[in-house]
């Protein structure tokens, strides 16, 4: 079989040479910084049950929960009722209008998480919720919602009833992670999972404004993997995203996870292994590795594999207890970026508790494509203290800002390189349950990392959820 090869076979360590990982950046450009210049409150008594680790509100890999977009910024979460509600604002407003939209949580399964969408072709809002392996819940807004927010009430009549399948397509009957994401030319995709952990493919719809289309399933859950411990001949390919740069260009990072165990050196592990990359230049259509030689074909008999060459950017067996669904960005010349944590082999090479051993040694690393097209790697200086997801953002200057659980934040100077990791506010205050859910969209048009989060709470005691906003560097 054909093995997994690591791109740019240089990975270079922690300390990296600025001018290889610079790109565009300039000495007068500024560092990272972030001034807090509000907190508005959501909800005061939102749901809050943990599962998985994780709460229903605030699973960072919801793409999107909170959103951006034509002056007005839009939140989803559950109600300590079970409601599914929508909320909005003006940016800067300190009060938020909600809507049901006529759909309550099933279960207690914090990844049912409600994700968002908009349809530039059309200005609609989407929403795709309650799926965990099992059916899905959607709901569209009426057209124009999402363009005329000033002049269109903000009523539960302006949504259509909820459906267990899009306008009438049906995908899958085990259905997991929602991920909306807008097409360069005003169309919105969904990606999504089918089949169950350890052994689920990757798939693709797209919706044009009068209708949904099934692009197919993209990535394989079959070929053999064998580690230092096992082999395994089943798998799914988890996401760190999937985002388009300026240019139009699909990025997403990936991990794999076996379904066979034996892969482990300890079952107290996580069969999760390897950091893996994939390009599209034609709209998710086709799949290309680094090198630029196609892997895979959405819909296609040829879908992207374990066994395929030329798609690890960090190897790591299965041994270190590795994050799946971490983060990614581009940055402004369309290099690709992401975030991996795991416990780094100085602290042994065998977890034996994933969450146990991710909160006491886990770390985080910054993996980036520099100009060269060469991939580098740096430890973010940062203990997790968490077995939980850390996000990444890029400002307008390419620096780079990792949101970690409970609200931490740390930034790097794309001048340095993403040498100077430090911690840029702590989290004091906020009372964070852990995962954040980032508005991608108002860091990228308004210069500003606004978050929501959940406060702690025990039991199925509900608590609070809030948005709080810090500015970037002007």
């Amino acid at each position: 079989m054909k093995r997994r090869t690591l791109l740019g076979a240089a990975l270079a360590g922690a300390v990296v040479t600025p001018a290889l990982a610079a790109g565009t950046a300039r000495a007068a450009d500024p560092g990272p910084s972030v001034t807090r210049t509000g907190t508005t409150t959501l909800d005061s008594q939102a749901i809050f049950f943990v599962s998985y680790d994780g709460l229903v509100n605030n699973n960072s890999f919801q793409k999107n929960g909170l959103l951006t977009y034509k002056g007005y910024q839009y939140a989803v979460w559950y109600t300590a009722d079970r409601n599914a509600v929508v909320g909005r604002r003006v940016l800067g407003a300190s009060t938020w209008s909600t809507v049901k939209v006529g759909h309550t949580l099933r279960y207690n399964d914090s990844h049912n998480v409600i994700s968002m969408g908009v349809s530039k072709v059309d200005g609609r809002l989407h929403l795709n919720m309650d799926s965990h392996s099992d059916g899905f819940t959607y709901v569209k807004s009426v057209a124009g919602l999402m363009d005329n927010p000033a002049g269109l009430s903000w009523t539960t009549s302006r949504f259509g009833a909820p459906q267990s399948t899009l306008d009438g397509l049906a995908l899958t009957s085990q259905f997991t992670y929602p991920q909306f994401v807008s097409t360069p030319d005003g169309k919105l995709q969904l990606s999504y999972r089918v089949a169950v952990s350890g052994n689920g493919r990757n798939a693709l719809a797209e919706y044009d404004g009068t209708k949904w289309t099934n692009l197919g399933e993209w990535s394989s859950s079959t070929g053999t993997y064998t580690g230092a411990n096992g082999s395994s001949t089943a798998r799914n390919m988890y996401l760190h995203g999937i985002d388009y740069d300026t240019s139009g260009r699909l990025h997403s990072f990936f991990t794999w996870r076996e379904q066979n165990g034996a892969v482990m050196c300890n079952g107290g592990g996580i069969s999760n292994h390897d950091t893996g990359y994939v390009y599209s230049d034609d709209r998710g259509r086709t799949w290309r590795n680094n090198a630029g030689t196609v892997v895979g074909t959405t819909g296609g008999s040829d879908k992207v594999a374990v066994t395929d060459s030329g798609l690890v950017v960090d190897p790591l067996n299965a041994d270190h207890s590795l994050m799946n669904q971490e983060s990614q960005a581009t940055d402004s010349a369309g290099r690709p970026h992401a975030i991996i944590s795991y416990v780094p082999g100085r602290f042994g090479q065998c977890t034996t508790n994933y969450v146990a051993d991710r909160t006491a040694n886990g770390r985080a690393f910054h993996v980036r494509r520099n100009a060269s097209g060469t991939w580098q790697k740096t430890e973010i200086p940062v203990p997790l203290n968490s077995s939980q997801r850390t996000k990444l953002v890029l400002d307008k200057y390419n620096n780079a800002y990792a949101i970690f659980p409970f609200g931490r934040i740390a930034g790097a100077s794309a001048a340095s390189g993403y040498t100077d990791w430090k911690i840029l506010f702590d989290g004091s205050g906020l009372n964070a349950f852990g995962e954040v859910v980032i508005d991608e969209m108002r860091v990228r048009d308004g210069n500003v990392l606004s978050f929501m989060y959940q406060e702690k709470s025990s039991g199925t005691t509900p608590s609070a959820l809030h948005v709080v906003d810090f500015a970037l560097p002007a």
